[in-house]
C-alpha cells in the first residue's frame, strides 16, 4: 500500500480510461503537473466505447464515427493534443439524412433541425408528411408556449408543439438513432434542453429557429456541424493517452472500491488485491459501476447513481462493393420511425461522410439493432443480427449478395437513459459530491453523452479536484 501521508507529491486517482477519464487525466496533467496521476482501466484497452479498428480495406468505427461542433469541447482538446489539423469535414456533396417512409427512403426536409424547422418550403413539399401533418406542424407557431416549468418528455414536447405525425414520422427517429431511448421516458429538458429554452426565450420552435438561422449567417461556421480525425476516433484516444505521464496508465486493473479515511486521504482497492492511497479520486465509469465502487463508503451516493438506468443496442458493419447496391443512398445514412415496423433502428453509410474509410468502388455501413424499445433484437446472435441487417438493407436499397466484410459490435447496457426527473437525480448526486472535497464524478451518466460533453465532464472533475488539492 502506497501511504501518502508524509509524502509532499499529490496523487490523484482515474477510474476508468474511457473518453471522460482520459480527458480528466489529462486535464489534471495540464493543470498540476507534478501531481502524480494513476488512470485505472479494467479492460486491456484505453478509449471505452471510442474505439477504431482497421478490417482489410475498411477503417471502421466501433461506435460514435464522429463528433459535433456546436459544442467547443471536443474541438478545444483535439487542439491541445495536436489532432486539430487531423479533423476531417464531413462530405458537403452528401449531407443528407433519410427516413424510411411507408418502405421508401425520403429525405429529410432541409433545415429540419431534430425536431425544429428553419424553412416552411421542404416541410410543404416532402412525402413524409400528409397535409394534415404538415399544417399541424406549421401552426406550431401559434401554439402557446407552456406555463410549467416542470420536466416533460420528449414525446409530450414534441407531439404538443409539432403535432403525433411530426413526432412519429421525423422526430421519433431521429432522436432515437442518436439516444437509442424510448422518447415517452426520455426528458427534453436532459436531453435536448436548447429547445426547451427555444419555447421559453422566443415563444416556439419555428420563432427560434429563424433567430438562430439569423446568428450563424452572422457568425459563419469553421468546420462542418461534425468531424472527426483522419483516423478515426480512435487517434483522438491515442493522441491523449500520448501526452500522459509515463506509467501513468494501468490497463487489465479494476477498482473494486473508493473508501475516505478518517486522516483525509482516499483509498482505492484494486482487483489485483493491493489498496493504494490518493489526495483526490477522480471516477469516470458508467453509472452502474459508480455505485458499486462506492457503494460501502456512500450508501445514499450509491444509490442514486444506481437510479440511472442503462440501454443500449448492437451494430451490424457491412462492408460492400457499390454494385452490390442497386438504389445507392446520396446522403449520411437514414434513421427507421418506429410506425415502420421495421428490425433496424437506422443506417449509417461511414464512407459517405469521410474518405479514408473504404475503397472507392466499396460502402462502409453500419446498420443499429436493438435500443430501449427493442433490446432483444440486440441481444440476438452475429449471424441472426447480420441477417437481419441484411434483409432491411436489401428491401430498402437493394443490397444484394455477401458482404466483403461483416462484424457485429455490442453496446448492451452502455448507454445511459435520461428519463423525466434526469436533472433533479444529478442535481442531487453532484451535491452529494460536493460534500467530499476530493471526490469527483464524471462521464456521460449525468449532463451529456455526446463526445464533447463527456470530455467537458471530465475536464471539469479535474478542474474541481486539482483546485481541492490546492486548498488543503
Amino acid at each position: 500500500m502506497n501511504d501518502i501521508s508524509n509524502s509532499s507529491v499529490k496523487r490523484i486517482a482515474v477510474i476508468g480510461g474511457g473518453i471522460s477519464g482520459l480527458a480528466a487525466a489529462h486535464r489534471v496533467h495540464e493543470l498540476a503537473p507534478d501531481c502524480q496521476i494513476q488512470l485505472y482501466e479494467a479492460s486491456a484497452r484505453l478509449g471505452g466505447v471510442l474505439h477504431t479498428s482497421q478490417q482489410g480495406n475498411f477503417l471502421v468505427e466501433h461506435s460514435a464515427d464522429n463528433f459535433i461542433t456546436n459544442v467547443p469541447w471536443g474541438v478545444d482538446l483535439c487542439k491541445r493534443v495536436g489532432l486539430e489539423h487531423e479533423l476531417l469535414q464531413t462530405n458537403e456533396k452528401l449531407r443528407k439524412a433519410f427516413v424510411v417512409c411507408r418502405g421508401k427512403l425520403e429525405e429529410v426536409p432541409e433545415g429540419f433541425l431534430l425536431m425544429a424547422p428553419s424553412k416552411i418550403g421542404p416541410i410543404l413539399k416532402t412525402r413524409i408528411l400528409s397535409w394534415r401533418g404538415k399544417a399541424r406542424l406549421a401552426w406550431e407557431y401559434f401554439v402557446p408556449q407552456r406555463k410549467s416549468t416542470e420536466d416533460e418528455s420528449l414525446q409530450s414536447f414534441v407531439v404538443r408543439r409539432l403535432g403525433k405525425e411530426a413526432y412519429e414520422r421525423l422526430v421519433q427517429p431521429l432522436i432515437g438513432g442518436i439516444y437509442t431511448a424510448d422518447p415517452e421516458k426520455l426528458s427534453i429538458a436532459a436531453t435536448l434542453r436548447q429547445f426547451v429554452e427555444m419555447e421559453r426565450e422566443h415563444g416556439g420552435l419555428i420563432r427560434g429557429m429563424r433567430k438562430k438561422e439569423q446568428d450563424k449567417n452572422q457568425s459563419g461556421a469553421r468546420y462542418s456541424m461534425f468531424v472527426a480525425p483522419k483516423g478515426g476516433m480512435g487517434a483522438l484516444v491515442e493522441e491523449i493517452a500520448n501526452r500522459l505521464p509515463n506509467d501513468c496508465v494501468q490497463l487489465n486493473t479494476g477498482v473494486e472500491s473508493v473508501t475516505q479515511l478518517e486522516s483525509g486521504p482516499w483509498e482505492v482497492k484494486l482487483s489485483t488485491g493491493s489498496t493504494e492511497q490518493f489526495d483526490a479520486v477522480i471516477v469516470a465509469t458508467p453509472a452502474p459501476v459508480a455505485t458499486k465502487i462506492i457503494q460501502s463508503w456512500n450508501e445514499e451516493l450509491s444509490d442514486r447513481l444506481a437510479k440511472i438506468p442503462y440501454a443500449g443496442c448492437s451494430i451490424a458493419v457491412l462492408g460492400v462493393k457499390k454494385s452490390q447496391i442497386a438504389s445507392p443512398v446520396a446522403g449520411f445514412g437514414f434513421v427507421v420511425p418506429e410506425v415502420e415496423n421495421r428490425q433496424i433502428l437506422a443506417a449509417s453509410f461511414s464512407s459517405h461522410k469521410f474518405p479514408g474509410r473504404s475503397l472507392d468502388d466499396e460502402v462502409l455501413i453500419r446498420v443499429f439493432v436493438g435500443g430501449a424499445c427493442h433490446p432483444e433484437l440486440g441481444d440476438l446472435s452475429d449471424e441472426e443480427i447480420i441477417s437481419i441487417a441484411q434483409a432491411e438493407l436489401g428491401s430498402l436499397i437493394g443490397l444484394t449478395g455477401e458482404p466483403i466484410f461483416s462484424k457485429v459490435t455490442r453496446w448492451t447496457q452502455h448507454m445511459p437513459q435520461y428519463h423525466v426527473g434526469h436533472l433533479d437525480n444529478v442535481q442531487a448526486i453532484e451535491d452529494l459530491a460536493a460534500e467530499h472535497p476530493g471526490f469527483e464524478l464524471a462521464g456521460n451518466a449525468y449532463r451529456g453523452v455526446g463526445v464533447p460533453q463527456c470530455i467537458l465532464s471530465g475536464e471539469q472533475a479535474a478542474e474541481r479536484a486539482t483546485q481541492a488539492l490546492e486548498q488543503k
